[in-house]
């Protein structure tokens, strides 16, 4: 009953993981799509051209971020032993998923910030709170590695100390 049921999780996420991976690559032709349109159109050489190029940028830097999950799933779910992981290997799964969707926000927000930049100036606040937070998270992640690193050390010298007695 074990064997069916972690094989048919595996093909759960493996179907996750294809559907993800599909849908990043249609994001991605679909704005390449967008701006070779807007580029073949009368309207190439209005400001709207910048802002949809930075569009198609945005879809794009949100479809790897797709595409990385999607690659996290293949590796860790379907390709990996599932076994019970240490702590170790748990932090730094999380801090590959932390890292991602950090430089994935960083990069949107830079994006919105050039945006905003050749609209209204007023629009920096929302691309503003965006790179706080993704600072934010940054921080956090230091925050938990430095925390779950100094546990790990600490129960390491436990397991040891108590072999020696």
């Amino acid at each position: 009953m074990k064997k069916i049921f972690e094989s048919a999780t595996t093909l759960i996420y493996l179907f996750a993981a294809i559907v993800l991976a599909s849908i990043a690559l249609f994001i991605m032709g679909w704005s390449v799509y967008e701006v070779i349109e807007h580029a073949m159109s009368s309207q190439a050489l209005d400001k709207g051209f910048i802002s949809k190029q930075l569009e198609a940028v945005g879809a794009v830097i949100i479809a790897v971020a797709i595409l990385d999950v999607s690659k996290y799933m293949i590796e860790e779910e379907v390709l990996r032993n599932k076994e019970l992981r240490s702590p170790k290997e748990a932090r730094e799964t999380l801090t590959k998923i932390m890292v991602i969707v950090s430089i994935a926000v960083s990069i949107e927000a830079l994006i919105y910030i050039f945006k905003a930049g050749t609209e209204d100036i007023k629009l920096l606040i929302y691309p503003g709170f965006l790179m706080i937070c993704a600072i934010l998270v940054i921080v956090g992640l230091g925050v938990y590695q430095k925390l779950s690193i100094t546990t790990e050390k600490r129960n390491q010298d436990r397991a040891n100390q108590n072999q020696l007695n």
